[in-house]
């Protein structure tokens, strides 16, 4: 069954109505039923363009959560952190380290896992091309502060923006990737060529 439609009876705050009356202005609709627990892993997929981020921060706005997600490290440096960091972090922008073993991902799990709310919201593509598979980051995430992970989505056929469902995984990839294709096999991102396969790289 369908995630139902976010409507401007249930935005609480004046700039959730706004956030939502703009999006229903630009064609938009949002589907959003609320969260399975105080804490958890967002995966948003497909991520193919700019524009994705410009829809999400008003769909983050509508309902008017603190959700965070992870910005290169690089972003937050110098002149540009000054100015494009500091509203990025205001966003909900995490600065995370590419490439390094930092020991990332234990360290967001414990911060999960003592926060009374903490959402992590996660592109898996990692890049707005095309990519043979995806990073597997959210997926230990996710086991490691045994959390649920959400499926978000964005489709420009329908102009929607929202929830799919949600799962727990079981620690099974296989099984787990497979329940994630099937819950993402009617995703239409704006440039569907660049949809990144949904495997992980071993």
């Amino acid at each position: 069954m369908a995630t139902p439609f976010f409507t401007v009876k249930q935005a609480k705050r004046l700039y959730s109505k706004l956030s939502l009356a703009l999006l229903h202005g630009l064609g938009w609709k949002l589907r959003y039923d609320g969260l399975p627990a105080a804490r958890g892993v967002m995966i948003f997929y497909p991520h193919t363009t700019n524009w994705d981020f410009f829809y999400g921060m008003l769909a983050k706005w509508a309902i008017t959560f603190p959700l965070k997600f992870l910005v290169k490290e690089k972003l937050f440096q110098g002149v540009t952190g000054f100015f494009i960091g500091s509203f990025v972090r205001y966003c909900g922008g995490e600065p995370i380290e590419r490439g390094v073993a930092s020991g990332a991902i234990p360290k967001l799990a414990e911060r999960i896992q003592k926060a009374d709310w903490f959402w992590l919201a996660i592109t898996p593509e990692g890049t707005r091309s095309y990519t043979p598979y995806w990073r597997s980051g959210f997926y230990h995430i996710a086991l490691a502060a045994k959390v649920p992970v959400v499926c978000a989505y964005i489709d420009y056929e329908k102009k929607e923006i929202g929830i799919y469902q949600w799962l727990e995984l079981t620690g099974n990839e296989q099984a787990d990737l497979a329940q994630i294709r099937v819950i993402y096999q009617d995703a239409h991102g704006k440039y569907q060529d660049q949809h990144g396969a949904i495997n992980f790289r071993h």
